[in-house]
């Protein structure tokens, strides 16, 4: 049959129809509910009725901060909805689990005991629901001599080798300059929650996630480790440079720096030529690769003498025209605002009541037959209570008895 309207049917989201409880705080967590909401979920962030996620006080801007829409909230909170529940209250309790049963997953980064003394736990939910998916994301997971340690980002980052192999003989231990321990745990809990999901369409069960920041990082130095537990061979600090190949690595130029990656030989041999220095192709330190990498403290000043004769620009352009991967090093500023982010779209426009338009990452995976996006700004705390309480068959009357008691 025609679509009368002559219009292209509006195309399904890959978790349309999938409910989530987000009880989640600061990034890792957000960053995992973040993913399915932009995925089609419906996310409902449940937050304290004080002053909800800590991330919304967190952020460079004091204004934001004191309107709980911090910027540190707003990167990661687009597409949710926002309930205020307080959990020690009975009847908050109750509210609770009369929206588990209607609940599809449940995503949680507290304290492993915190759920427990709660009497919400995923035995106590399971009862409930025996189809919930209930992720819980930790610094080390929930069992183990670690379990109960306190975990931020820059103390996994530490404990997982990260700071040991970053940087150079000068600049070490070296924390990367973004929370990557947290985004990681987050990517990870959101692909084990679309894994436990497909397992239910399957078997119809649910189950239990144990998602560990730790763990989540460590797989991503699986080259460098590899090194060490099969090579035998310590991490060696590199700072800029490629441990695999040379010339690999961030160069100097006459107005700043380029990274080059001639990880073969014949990309090699198109440097020494591009740069004019063909010599250097049979120089013995330099032919073959092996015999590269261990010269390349040599091989780098001879390259960078002729690098500094040009600029960026010039050299980035001439050698990928000749199959030498390179690329300019960008500010933040201009990485965020190249062509090909734009392109890509990578970041989308979304306007926010009382604070104006802002530009936040969307998805960035483009799925062709149930695209993903942005559709509603991040919430304002509390804006979702009076519906969600609604739909679950409260009254206004109920909810404004709710609200004198603090439960909400």
């Amino acid at each position: 049959m025609s679509n009368p309207t002559n219009q292209t049917p509006k195309p399904r989201q890959a978790l349309e129809g999938i409910r989530v409880l987000d009880m989640t705080n600061v990034l890792a967590g957000p960053f995992a509910t973040l993913h399915l909401a932009l995925l089609g979920a419906e996310v409902i962030k449940i937050e304290n009725p004080t002053d909800g996620d800590l991330a919304r006080k967190l952020g460079n801007v004091p204004k934001l901060n004191q309107e709980l829409m911090g910027t540190s909230f707003l990167a990661q909170n687009s597409n949710k909805k926002s309930l205020t529940l307080n959990l020690k209250a009975p009847e908050g309790r109750e509210i609770f689990k009369k929206l588990v049963a209607t609940a599809d997953v449940l995503v949680e980064n507290f304290r492993p005991d915190v759920m427990k003394r709660l009497g919400l736990d995923y035995p106590v939910l399971a009862q409930i629901n025996p189809r919930l998916v209930y992720c819980a994301i930790s610094g080390f997971g929930q069992t183990g001599p670690d379990a109960f340690k306190p975990a931020y980002d820059q103390i996994i980052q530490g404990l997982s080798g990260v700071m040991a192999i970053n940087g150079d003989e000068r600049l070490n231990p070296l924390r990367a300059g973004f929370p990557v321990c947290d985004t990681v745990g987050g990517m990870n809990a959101a692909f084990a929650t679309l894994a436990a999901l497909f397992h239910r369409e399957r078997t119809g069960e649910g189950q239990f996630i144990d998602v560990a920041l730790l763990d989540s990082i460590m797989p991503l130095a699986g080259w460098v480790a590899a090194n060490l537990l099969i090579g035998k061979q310590q991490p060696v600090l590199m700072g800029n440079d490629n441990f695999t190949a040379a010339p690999s690595g961030t160069f100097v130029t006459k107005d700043g720096y380029i990274n080059i990656a001639a990880n073969k030989q014949e990309q090699w041999e198109a440097v020494a030529d591009l740069l004019g220095v063909p010599e250097l192709k049979t120089d013995p330190r330099f032919q073959e690769r092996d015999s590269r990498k261990k010269n390349r403290k040599a091989l780098t000043p001879l390259l960078e003498v002729e690098l500094k004769e040009e600029d960026t620009a010039h050299w980035v352009e001439l050698l990928n025209k000749n199959d030498v991967p390179s690329g300019a090093i960008l500010r933040l500023e201009d990485a965020l605002n190249q062509p090909q982010v734009q392109h890509r779209q990578t970041l989308q426009k979304v306007a926010v009541d009382g604070i104006g338009e802002l530009r936040l990452f969307g998805l960035s995976a483009k799925l062709e037959k149930t695209p993903g996006g942005i559709k509603t700004p991040p919430p304002r705390l509390s804006a979702h209570t009076n519906e969600i309480l609604g739909k679950l068959g409260y009254s206004q009357e109920d909810i404004k008895r709710l609200k004198e008691a603090r439960v909400i």
